[in-house]
C-alpha cells in the first residue's frame, strides 16, 4: 500500500505524466483518423484537408516546428516564473507550480500536436517508400484543429501563469491545500497524552533518510494485534529522520510474550512512508510553513513588505480558524482488549500556533501592523472554541506578542493601537476562560 499510494503521490506532482499519455492518445487518434475514407461529395470530404499531399506535408511539417518554438517557449516563461517565485516567497512552493493541472493539460496539449504531426509525416505523401497522391485528409485536418487548440491553449498559460504569480493567489492556493488536509488528512482519533515507553521497549531504527509523509496506524495495529504488543511511532509527520540513528518507533510486550522484531520492524516501515520531501498529505503544519516563510521573507530588511505578512497572516488565521475547530493531538489505535496500542505523535494545538506566529512575531515585533494582523489572529483562534486549555495557549502567544511589541516598537503613539487591541483580546480570553489568565 506504501508503495502505491508514494507512487500516486508522485505521479500527481510529475511534470511528464499528462504529456505522456497525450502522447499516445493522439498517436491513437492519428492511426484511427488515417484509416477513414472521405468520399468525395460527402460532409466529411467537405471538412477534409482539400490541399496536395505537397500542401499537406508543408503543413504539418509548420505546425511541428512551430509546437517546438512554443514548447520552448512556455518552458522557459515557466522556469522564470519558478525563479521568480522561489526567490521572492519561498522555495517550498515550487512543488506547487509542478503539481499545478492547468499547467499540465497545456504543456499536453503542445506536446501532443507536435507528436501529432511528426507522425503524420511518416504517411502523408508517402507509400512504400514512393510518392503518392492519396493520403489521409481527415487526419491533416486534425493538424490543423489541434493547431487552434494550442492556439487557444498559449493564450490561456499566459493569463493562468501571470495570475498564478500574483502572491494572493499563490497564499490562496496554499491556504486551499491546508484546509484540505485539515479536513481530511488528520485523524479524529486522538488522545491527550502519549503513553509512556517502557525501559525494556525495543528500538527500531529508520532503514530510510528524508521526511516522514504519511502514517497508516491501522495497518500497523493488525500486525501488533498478532504479534500482541504495542508501538509507538517516535517522529511526526513533518519530522525529518535519519537512516540507523533517528528512532523510527518503539515496540514492546505488556504481557512480556515474545514477538519477532523482524516482522514488526518490516510492518512499521510499511507503515511510515518517507519521502525526500514534505507533501500535503497529512501534513497540515508544511502549508503553515510555507505561508510563515512568505510573511518572513517579505519581512526581511532586503525586501521589507510588511503588507506581504499581513496577507500571508489572513491567510494563516484562516488556517487556524479550522485547526481550532478539530480534535488535535497523539493517535491512538486500540489492539484488540490486550489494552496494547499502536500510537502516533502529532502536533497540538499549541504546536500549530507557535508555528502560525512565533517566526512571525520575533521578525515583525517593531511593526504595528504585523502585530496587529497576529493579535487579530489570535481574536479569531479564541472565538473559535471554547476549549480552555487552547484559550491558554492563545494567552501565551498574546504575552509574547507585547513583550515583543513593547521592545521593539519605539513610537509610543504606534504602540497604543496595539496595546488597545492586545487589552481587548485578553479581556475577551479572560471572559472564555472564566477568570483572568496568568
Amino acid at each position: 500500500m506504501r508503495r502505491r499510494e508514494a507512487a500516486w503521490e508522485y505521479l500527481r506532482g510529475a511534470l511528464w505524466v499528462l504529456p505522456a499519455i497525450a502522447v499516445v492518445l493522439a498517436l491513437a487518434l492519428g492511426s484511427v483518423l488515417s484509416s477513414v475514407n472521405t468520399r468525395p461529395g460527402t460532409w466529411v470530404h467537405r471538412l477534409a484537408f482539400q490541399g496536395t499531399p505537397d500542401d499537406a506535408r508543408t503543413l504539418l511539417i509548420g505546425t511541428a516546428g512551430t509546437m517546438i518554438t512554443v514548447i520552448a517557449l512556455t518552458l522557459g516563461l515557466t522556469v522564470v516564473a519558478l525563479q521568480l517565485s522561489s526567490t521572492q516567497f519561498s522555495p517550498r512552493i515550487l512543488r506547487n507550480f509542478l503539481r499545478d493541472r492547468p499547467n499540465q493539460v497545456v504543456l499536453s496539449v503542445f506536446v501532443a500536436t507536435f507528436a501529432y504531426s511528426i507522425a503524420g509525416l511518416y504517411t502523408v505523401g508517402v507509400s512504400a517508400g514512393s510518392r503518392t497522391a492519396d493520403y489521409p485528409r481527415l487526419a491533416v485536418s486534425w493538424a490543423m484543429v489541434l493547431l487552434f487548440f494550442s492556439l487557444a491553449a498559449l493564450v490561456f498559460e499566459i493569463h493562468h501563469l501571470t495570475h498564478s504569480l500574483q502572491v494572493d493567489e499563490i497564499m490562496r492556493k496554499v491556504e486551499r491545500n491546508t484546509r484540505d488536509v485539515v479536513r481530511h488528512g488528520l485523524s479524529d482519533t486522538t488522545a491527550a497524552v502519549l503513553p509512556a515507553v517502557p525501559a525494556d521497549a525495543i528500538v527500531l531504527p529508520s532503514a530510510h533518510s528524508g521526511y516522514v509523509q504519511a502514517v497508516h496506524p491501522e495497518a500497523l495495529a493488525t500486525h501488533a494485534a498478532r504479534a500482541g504488543v504495542s508501538v509507538r511511532i517516535a517522529p511526526r509527520v513533518g519530522d525529518h529522520i535519519a537512516a540507523g540513528a533517528t528512532p523510527l518507533a518503539w515496540v514492546w510486550s505488556g504481557a512480556g510474550r515474545p514477538f519477532d522484531v523482524d516482522d514488526i520492524g518490516r510492518a512499521v516501515e510499511q507503515a511510515v512512508r518517507i519521502g525526500f520531501e514534505r507533501t500535503f498529505e497529512q501534513d497540515a503544519a508544511f502549508g503553515l510553513r510555507q505561508l510563515v516563510d512568505v510573511a518572513s521573507k517579505a519581512l526581511s530588511p532586503a525586501i521589507n513588505d510588511p503588507y506581504t505578512a499581513v496577507q500571508a497572516i489572513d491567510h494563516l488565521t484562516a488556517i487556524m480558524a479550522s485547526l481550532t475547530r478539530r480534535a488535535l493531538g497523539p493517535r491512538v489505535v486500540p489492539v484488540g482488549e490486550t489494552g496494547d496500542a499502536v500510537t502516533v505523535p502529532a502536533y497540538t494545538y499549541a504546536d500549530y500556533l507557535d508555528l502560525a506566529c512565533a517566526q512571525i512575531r520575533r521578525f515583525g515585533a517593531r511593526e504595528p501592523t504585523v502585530v496587529l494582523a497576529l493579535i487579530r489572529l489570535l481574536r479569531d483562534c479564541a472565538a473559535a472554541t471554547s476549549d480552555t486549555g487552547r484559550h491558554s495557549a492563545i494567552a501565551h502567544q498574546l504575552g509574547l506578542l507585547e513583550e515583543d511589541a513593547a521592545r521593539e516598537i519605539v513610537q509610543p503613539a504606534d504602540l497604543t493601537a496595539v496595546t488597545s487591541a492586545a487589552a481587548d483580546l485578553r479581556a475577551q480570553v479572560d471572559r472564555q476562560m472564566g477568570g483572568p489568565t496568568s
